[in-house]
């Protein structure tokens, strides 16, 4: 392992040497100390088994491993400014399982050429406590699974880290959901997934794909979209003429942020990160959330909330360049009588540009940047109260939708839908596809 340093070849004058000291003095007194260097060690793995519940220091230079790192226990962890590289596919990078106020930090997980391409995690996280996951880099984890997981879990928080490259080809097989019943070929990946988790704090995070851009010419590649496998009955909530046609435009699976398990995640806070070249931007099946000053560029969809998602705030945002809508909500298969959607505020948002992402293409002009649905079942319950004021459909030009907002009829049609004080510039038939409640 190395931890070498290069020595500085300019002298500071003691002005700016004094604050230099004076400002890591600062970042000290803020910053968890790490007592011990892996380097003391033959592998990072046995720096953990040999000092429990302590922060151990990274030092910089790259460590190759072939098995996940393993934290466990009390207040325990990683920090650095070393790069990890996982050298088999079948492995996370690092995997924290019952640990109560473990931390990672600064750190930068990668894989090599060859191994980039995944079905596991760069970090996943699960039952635990007051987990910190701060300023780590997670560089081409190209894997279905998130690139940072976390399960089971209560009171943590992922800040300030960059998701870059997380995307890769697959096949995402729903014949064993009777709802659906098919397989096909498709893009999938997620930079920051939280599922059965609670009091989670998501916050400054950069989370970018810059490989699998949705160009007609990676469709015909790799035939995105076509079905491999279908059941010999149709799917419940599948409609016939596709059912028929053996294909979908849905083939970008995966989001930049997604937290899920309806029924039990609960009060997640989604703050201030910045989402780029996602499939959908971030994806919520959860209660009690606050979505509120990220910016989401050139995803297919900006955000949704569905499957029983309550009482959530989407306040400040900038959504921008998304195509198929740049904010949905709508019941799903997930929701019931006990798990319904609504009871929501969407206030002081911007969508720009919308139908100008790289995805326009697949979806065409006949989308909308607001969309509030009926629900994927008969028996769905309607979405109901919501509040929608202070936001801003800005189009240059000649719009690429249909309306702004739309909002279907039917019996189970949005109820309780308040419209105020909002900048829709209209779509090519209008505002909207019926008059908005005030």
């Amino acid at each position: 392992m190395s931890g070498a340093r290069k020595n500085q070849s300019l002298r500071p004058n003691t002005y700016s040497h004094m604050s230099c000291l004076l400002f890591a003095c600062l970042l000290l007194a803020n910053a968890p100390v790490a007592e011990l260097s892996v380097t003391s060690y033959p592998t990072i793995q046995e720096a953990l088994n040999a000092n429990p519940n302590r922060m151990l220091f990274v030092p910089a230079g790259d460590y190759s491993i072939t098995e996940k790192i393993r934290i466990r226990g009390e207040y325990s962890g990683l920090m650095g400014p070393g790069r990890i590289i996982q050298q088999s596919a079948d492995q996370p990078i690092i995997e924290i399982e019952n640990a109560n106020g473990a931390e990672i930090r600064d750190l930068t997980l990668t894989r090599p050429k060859g191994m980039m391409e995944s079905r596991n995690e760069g970090i996943i996280a699960i039952k635990c406590r007051d987990l910190v996951i701060e300023n780590v880099h997670v560089i081409d984890n190209r894997s279905a699974a998130g690139a940072i997981t976390l399960r089971n879990s209560q009171n943590c928080r992922i800040s300030r880290c960059l998701v870059r490259n997380y995307m890769r080809l697959s096949v995402d097989d729903r014949t064993a959901n009777k709802d659906l019943g098919y397989a096909f070929n498709c893009t999938d990946g997620t930079g920051i997934s939280v599922s059965y988790s609670t009091g989670t704090l998501i916050e400054s995070n950069r989370v970018v794909e810059d490989n699998m851009v949705p160009t007609p010419e990676l469709k015909a590649k790799h035939k995105l979209g076509d079905w491999i496998k279908k059941n010999a009955e149709k799917g419940s909530i599948v409609n016939q003429a596709t059912w028929d046609l053996n294909y979908t435009d849905a083939w970008q699976q995966g989001s930049g942020i997604i937290v899920t398990a309806p029924e039990v995640s609960d009060l997640t806070r989604i703050l201030s990160n910045h989402i780029e070249n996602a499939a959908q931007g971030i994806d919520l099946h959860s209660d009690h959330v606050i979505v509120s000053n990220n910016i989401v560029v050139n995803s297919f969809m900006g955000m949704k909330a569905m499957h029983g998602s309550r009482n959530v705030i989407i306040t400040g945002n900038q959504f921008v360049k998304n195509c198929l809508w740049a904010i949905g909500l709508m019941p799903g298969a997930a929701a019931n009588a006990e798990n319904t959607d609504g009871g929501s505020i969407i206030a002081n948002n911007i969508i720009s540009d919308f139908g100008h992402g790289d995805a326009h293409w697949i979806w065409g002009n006949e989308r909308a940047p607001f969309k509030f649905d009926t629900g994927q079942q008969p028996d769905d319950p309607p979405l109901t109260d919501v509040i929608v004021q202070g936001n801003i459909v800005h189009s240059i030009g000649k719009p690429r939708y249909k309306y702004a907002v739309i909002i279907p009829g039917g019996p189970n049609t949005p109820r309780g839908m308040h419209f105020s004080n909002n900048l829709f510039h209209p779509g090519t038939q209008g505002v909207a596809n019926t008059e908005l409640p005030h």
